[in-house]
């Protein structure tokens, strides 16, 4: 990886986070892409700038996370099965960052789902704020956030879609899912952290570099893209977005299939 990668990979983390499409997910594909060597770096990579976007959440929503103690326990509550999964799976999702075929499936599968979404839930008289949330549906919509541990599911479409399925309108599971990501996020860097240096793995000054950089741009990327994907949401829905991962999850697909394997370096 060098400089210009870190920066590239960055921007589409920083446009992709908050959008049903799986940001992971294209940062496999981009460094795929781009012949990056997928090793324990690349992959600690694509989870630590992930925590550089979803801090912007922190900034434009900074009034917001001054709530009552029950809020925070619903994120807790909301939160827990990302921790179960992820402990217990945690090799296994390892594995799956590798594998840009995972994700070409995951998005085609996700595609379908999402030209689905809108009729499935409509989007009047439903729980409107953060706050009328039940501890119930805070757990169940953190279950269905660990369907993103499969790279290309998308963590901010799973829990959306969660949210929805619990009678919460579009933007309410939209921000529900965002401020969810903050706990979520901080753990998986910090877990990935731990598990980089407990491997004996020590970040060169490069890497280290990569990484400040990385978050920055994510950072200032995902500032600029999230409050266009709320109001793009509520107008228009998800179709979009279902559409968009069908044609690429097709086109990964035939590429796979009939010009050179999907794989990484």
């Amino acid at each position: 990886m060098n400089t210009f990668q870190s920066i590239i990979i960055a921007i589409i983390e920083g446009i992709t986070e908050f959008l049903p499409v799986s940001s992971t997910g294209h940062m496999i594909l981009a460094s795929s892409f781009f012949g990056i060597e997928h090793d324990e770096f690349t992959k600690l990579f694509t989870i630590v700038i992930q925590l550089g976007a979803i801090l912007s959440v922190v900034v434009l929503y900074f009034k917001r996370f001054f709530q009552t103690f029950d809020f925070y326990f619903k994120l807790l509550v909301a939160f827990v099965p990302a921790v179960v999964f992820g402990l217990l799976f945690s090799k296994k999702i390892d594995a799956l960052l590798e594998s840009p075929l995972t994700v070409a499936i995951s998005l085609l599968i996700g595609g379908i789902i999402l030209l689905k979404v809108d009729d499935w839930f409509t989007d009047s008289s439903e729980i409107q704020t953060s706050n009328e949330i039940s501890y119930l549906q805070a757990f169940k919509i953190g279950l269905f956030q660990c369907l993103a541990m499969v790279p290309g599911v998308s963590r901010s479409g799973a829990s959306i879609v969660g949210g929805m399925s619990q009678k919460l309108s579009r933007t309410t599971a939209a921000e529900f899912s965002f401020f969810l990501a903050v706990p979520t996020m901080l753990g998986a860097t910090a877990k990935k952290c731990y598990d980089y240096y407990k491997d004996g793995l020590v970040l060169s000054h490069d890497q280290v570099n990569f990484l400040i950089i990385g978050n920055v741009v994510a950072f200032v990327v995902a500032l600029l893209a999230i409050k266009s994907f709320i109001g793009f949401l509520t107008k228009h829905g998800f179709k979009v977005f279902g559409y968009y991962r069908i044609i690429a999850g097709i086109v990964l697909l035939a590429i796979h299939f009939f010009i050179h394997p999907l794989t990484v370096i």
